[in-house]
C-alpha cells in the first residue's frame, strides 16, 4: 500500500484532521485507502473532544485526483467490480454519516472520486487553483445513484447534468458560482481560512450542531421519508442540556460560553 489515510487530533482546539495521503499520485485513492476511511471516521466520532473535522489531501497540489486508475484493470472489471463498489460505498457512507461538522479543504485537483468525497462534507473551501470534474463518462464507468443524488442536491439538476455529461473540468470560480464550493481563497490563505471557520464551529454547542446536521439531512429527504420523531427528539435534547443553560447564562453575563456537549 503506497497511500494512507491519516488522522491528526488537536483536542485543545476540538479539531480532527483527516488526511488523504498518496502525494506521488496526487492523492489518488487505492482500494486499501477506501477501506481505511470507515475506521478513521469511527475513531473521530467516538472522540468526545473532537467538535469539528477538516478533511484534506496531503500537500497542496491535490485534494484527491480520483480513484487510482492503475488498479482498475484488476479491481474494477468483472466480478471484482462489485466488491470494489461495496468498499467504495462503505467509505462514502462513513463520511456522510459523520455526526460532527465536516469541512473539505481543497487544494488543487478534486476530480472523480475526490469530488464525490468532497461532496460528503458540510462545507467546502478551495484555493484559486481548484479544479473539479467527474470524468466517469470518459472511462465508461457506471456511476452510483447516491453520488449523482448528492451532486444534484448541491448544484441542482442543470449543473449536475452538464458536469456529468461533458466530463469537463471546472475551475475554482465556476465551482463557486454553481455552489459546488462555499468560497475560493488564495492558496497561501486557505489553511488559515479553514482554521478560522473550524474554530468558529468548535466554539459552538455540539448538541445544537449535531441536531442541525441531522435535521438538515432529514429535510433533504422526501417529506414522507423524514423521521419527524427523531427530529423533535434532537431538538428537545438541546433544550434539556447543560449547554443550553450555559449558553443562556453566558449571554446574560456578556461572556463567551463554555460548552461541554452535554
Amino acid at each position: 500500500m503506497t497511500g494512507t489515510i491519516r488522522t491528526e487530533i488537536d483536542r485543545e482546539r476540538g479539531l480532527a484532521t483527516l488526511i488523504i495521503d498518496q502525494q506521488a499520485r496526487r492523492n489518488a485513492m487505492t482500494g486499501e485507502m477506501w477501506d481505511a476511511i470507515p475506521g478513521a471516521v469511527e475513531a473521530i466520532e467516538k472522540d468526545d473532544a473532537v467538535r469539528v473535522v477538516v478533511m484534506r489531501g496531503a500537500g497542496d497540489v491535490a485534494f484527491v485526483s480520483g480513484a487510482d486508475i492503475s488498479e482498475f484493470e484488476e479491481s474494477r472489471t468483472g466480478a471484482t467490480a462489485a466488491d470494489y463498489d461495496r468498499r467504495n460505498a462503505r467509505a462514502f457512507a462513513a463520511l456522510a454519516g459523520l455526526r460532527k461538522p465536516l469541512i473539505a479543504m481543497i487544494h488543487g485537483f478534486c476530480v472523480g472520486g475526490g469530488c464525490a468525497i468532497a461532496l460528503t462534507a458540510d462545507l467546502r473551501y478551495c484555493d484559486e487553483a481548484g479544479v473539479f470534474a467527474i470524468p466517469a463518462a470518459r472511462l465508461g464507468l457506471g456511476y452510483h445513484a447516491g453520488g449523482l443524488e448528492k451532486l444534484v442536491s448541491v448544484v441542482g439538476q442543470a449543473a449536475a447534468r452538464e458536469i456529468f455529461f461533458t466530463a469537463r473540468r471546472l475551475k475554482a470560480e465556476e465551482a463557486h458560482r454553481i455552489g459546488l464550493v462555499n468560497a475560493v481563497v488564495p492558496k497561501a490563505e486557505l489553511e488559515a481560512h479553514v482554521a478560522r471557520v473550524a474554530e468558529q464551529i468548535a466554539n459552538n454547542a455540539p448538541l445544537t450542531l449535531g441536531s442541525a446536521k441531522f435535521i438538515l439531512g432529514e429535510l433533504a429527504k422526501p417529506e414522507a421519508a423524514r423521521d419527524h420523531e427523531a427530529i423533535e427528539s434532537s431538538i428537545r435534547a438541546c433544550y434539556d442540556s447543560a449547554d443550553y443553560a450555559e449558553g443562556v447564562r453566558a449571554f446574560l453575563e456578556k461572556r463567551a460560553p463554555s460548552f461541554e456537549g452535554r
